[in-house]
């Protein structure tokens, strides 16, 4: 079971009604203080501007992390000062599924690159969040199942 404090699934509501039609993105990081979401700059529409064939979709179906702002995050992780307890993005107009294309960026050499870490898909319609659901690896799959996600009150 995944556990969020209702202030963080607040935020991930939030940032995706900010950014709707277009996919929000970022990571929730645990800490002595609590959960922390840190927005991630979604750069999908450059990416597709600057090489339409390898990056064939906007951001309205697709998300990419800026790298700079990522990197700061996990930087961060790596000091001690905090665990990576999740990354999240939305899916504006669909259902809160993990795409094959949100596997394939889940993983390195066909094994996650973050084994421990939770992945929250936030489906939006109309600026109003529908749900959000929870991926985390399972060894024994070989792959990302759906997690049950709450909130601690």
């Amino acid at each position: 079971m995944i556990h969020l404090q209702p202030q963080t699934w607040d935020a991930l509501c939030q940032h995706a009604q900010a950014t709707f039609p277009e996919e929000c993105c970022g990571v929730i990081l645990e800490s002595v203080g609590g959960e922390k979401v840190r927005h991630v700059t979604n750069i999908q529409n450059a990416m597709h501007a600057k090489d339409p064939q390898g990056y064939p979709r906007d951001a309205t179906i697709a998300y990419f992390m800026a790298p700079k702002e990522l990197l700061t995050i996990l930087q961060e992780v790596d000091t001690g000062k905090a665990t990576l307890k999740a990354f999240y993005h939305s899916h504006p107009n669909h259902d809160a599924y993990f795409s094959a294309e949100d596997r394939a960026r889940a993983l390195f050499a066909d094994e996650p690159s973050y084994p421990d870490t939770a992945h929250l898909v936030i489906s939006i319609y109309a600026r109003e969040v529908r749900v959000i659901r929870a991926y985390v690896w399972d060894e024994l799959e070989k792959d990302f199942v759906e997690a049950p996600l709450s909130t601690v009150v």
